[in-house]
């Protein structure tokens, strides 16, 4: 008898976790390791935000919470995007999650099964398939083209739809490609899913980390029509440095929020009661660090594409948003596996292969990570790259 369910042997492990925990175990070893596989900033946690969460565990703040987070969270996410994104959620239409990942996993669980099909442009951040795998349901991969900043186009979008399409994912900004849609081509992209009243999953936790004047646009506000059909999921964790803490939302149509209620319910019980309070304060607090953090990121972005563009052989589009660089080395000959596996062995330096996005002419770096590393880093990446000519 086989003990796994077949929808656990169909999942592979998260390629980005796999890589950053060799790389800090070679660093325990002693190694000197260059890593750029992190997904998260490098940044502390605002003070005034830890020094809210301290203040609730003081206080005894330790109990259950309602299954879909504090009516007043639920409140501030609410205002938050009638604000800053033209969204106007009603505070039962928001859902709080143990992070934006759990948050994205819900909404496909609850609107998605059996005999469904979930569009998915590539590259993809890796934990789509996989999450759609778990509900069922069947992953569609979409490529889309380089020569296009890695953006899917309404005729890429139609030609993939089926009768049996229920959703498509969209990340903007996008990891691992940093593309930004703007507000025309979702409105050209919105358009297609209204003729067969497809949802969409807009992913947005990147919204405050974008370049050059680039405006972020959430989707849901394109419209009635649009905002009917879109659930829309952003989070603490990118924004505030607040990966660890584990906090993400959802805002969506009536029906499906009380749907993903009801599935937290049965799960997590409950996002952490004091993390609560401490993501109350950071959209109620000074919000001075994400410029902060964001020039920072700024700066590292300029730098490393303008080195990894001078490697002969590579060929990088510059991203408009997130912290992600996808090289092209495919001039080299060597799947993306390949050459991130003799990149670590023979110069030391981690990057997440391309293919665990499906692009197997790309390796992932982020640059949530300090100058010096990326500086050395980018040395050693030439220096390997020089030695495959």
């Amino acid at each position: 008898m086989n003990p796994l369910a077949p929808r656990a042997t169909t999942l592979t492990p998260s390629l980005t976790l796999a890589i950053a925990a060799k790389a800090k175990k070679l660093k325990a070893e002693g190694v000197d390791v260059c890593g750029f596989g992190a997904g998260e900033p490098d940044f502390d946690t605002p003070q005034h935000i830890k020094d809210a969460a301290a203040a609730a565990l003081a206080a005894g703040f330790t109990k259950y919470t309602p299954s879909s987070g504090t009516p007043e969270l639920r409140a501030a996410i609410a205002e938050k995007l009638k604000k800053e994104n033209g969204l106007d959620y009603k505070p039962s239409q928001v859902i709080v999650n143990c992070g934006a990942k759990h948050s994205c996993f819900n909404v496909i669980l609850a609107t998605c099964g059996a005999g469904d099909e979930v569009l998915i442009p590539a590259p993809y951040w890796l934990s789509y398939p996989e999450m759609v795998k778990i509900a069922d349901a069947s992953p569609v991969i979409v490529p889309t083209q380089e020569s296009n900043g890695f953006k899917l186009t309404p005729d890429e979008f139609r030609a993939a739809m089926t009768p049996a399409t229920k959703l498509i994912i969209l990340n903007s900004p996008s990891n691992p490609t940093g593309a930004v849609y703007t507000k025309e081509e979702l409105q050209a992209l919105a358009e297609v899913a209204l003729e067969e009243e497809i949802l969409m999953l807009s992913d947005e936790i990147y919204e405050k980390i974008t370049y050059d004047g680039t405006q972020h646009t959430s989707l849901a506000s394109l419209g009635k029509e649009v905002y009917d059909l879109t659930i829309t999921v952003n989070g603490f964790s990118k924004a505030y440095a607040m990966t660890g803490w584990r906090l993400g939302y959802i805002a969506a149509p009536e029906g499906i929020a009380k749907a993903i209620d009801s599935i937290q319910s049965h799960s997590t019980s409950n996002p952490t009661s004091f993390a609560q309070k401490g993501a109350l304060a950071a959209l109620k607090g000074d919000q001075s660090f994400i410029g902060e953090m964001q020039r920072a990121f700024a700066e590292r972005r300029a730098f490393m594409h303008d080195k990894l563009a001078s490697i002969p052989g590579v060929t990088c589009v510059k991203p408009m948003g997130a912290f992600y660089m996808l090289p092209n080395i495919s001039s080299f000959g060597l799947g993306s596996t390949k050459f991130c596996e003799r990149l670590l062995d023979e110069q030391k330096v981690a990057c997440v292969p391309g293919i665990a996005f499906g692009t197997d002419a790309h390796m992932r770096l982020s640059y949530a990570c300090s100058m010096e590393n990326i500086q050395k880093g980018l040395e050693r990446i030439a220096a390997f790259c020089g030695s495959l000519k």
